[in-house]
């Protein structure tokens, strides 16, 4: 078991924790060791494992449940399900207006555009899936999605799949391909609806949009999605917290 040998010593146990969890070694959803335990493994203090793993509850990587344990954290979990959707009613919330209504438009292998390749960090030419669909809320379209996928990590998933799995993308990433998004870039853009955005979100082409580029990243910074987003904004709006 490797040793940390510099300061600050968190930091190093909070990168052996991540490559653990890289690993597969706990996997969403799983209780990891006790402080003490870790504490033994990597023979530091508990509090020098306490402070690495604060740093990474505070970055949604693991989560600390009273009298329980601290668990890896799932995006199949209510509270995390729409962590990077940033999209909210004007009245009321993301929960009171129920879950997302998923229309898979099209789900389709083939070689990576130079453009999507550079962002996935592929080859121009490698396999990538391309997955279109349309999120509903209350029978409202509101997000038309273009998302592209390396194609190794995402072998075997289909049409099929995506029509028939009713939870959110990204746990049926975690628990069928062991790929878990745990952060994102976005670029957010304004442009006009064209014809199909139009026609697929039941506007007036013209109509104002906006444009969101995530890019979603997995442990060390690997990216393994790109989506690109077309969201309504006329009973609707953007929100994020600045910290």
């Amino acid at each position: 078991m490797p040793t940390p040998a510099f300061s600050p010593l968190y930091q190093q146990i909070k990168s052996l924790i991540l490559r653990s969890l890289q690993d597969g070694e706990w996997k969403p959803g799983d209780m990891i060791p006790s402080e003490l335990e870790l504490a033994a493994r990597y023979k530091v203090s508990q509090g020098t494992v306490r402070k690495a793993i604060d740093e990474l509850a505070t970055d949604n990587l693991l989560v600390r449940r009273q009298g329980k344990g601290t668990f890896v954290a799932t995006h199949a979990e209510q509270h995390i399900q729409y962590r990077f959707l940033r999209l909210l009613p004007d009245a009321g919330s993301l929960d009171s207006q129920g879950p997302a209504e998923r229309r898979i438009i099209e789900c389709r292998r083939l070689r990576a555009p130079a453009e999507v390749a550079r962002l996935l960090n592929l080859k121009t030419g490698d396999a990538v899936l391309q997955v279109r669909r349309v999120l509903s809320f209350g029978g409202q379209p509101a997000i038309l999605e273009e998302i592209w996928l390396p194609g190794n990590p995402f072998k075997g998933l289909t049409l099929e799949t995506l029509s028939s799995d009713k939870g959110p993308m990204y746990a049926l990433f975690e628990t069928q391909f062991g790929v878990r998004m745990v952060r994102a870039t976005e670029k957010i853009k304004a442009v006009a609806a064209d014809r199909e955005a139009a026609e697929r979100l039941a506007l007036p082409p013209g109509e104002p949009l906006l444009s969101v580029e995530r890019l979603a990243f997995t442990y060390n910074d690997v990216p393994m999605e790109l989506r690109r987003g077309l969201y309504r904004t006329d009973t609707r709006h953007y929100r994020n917290e600045l910290s």
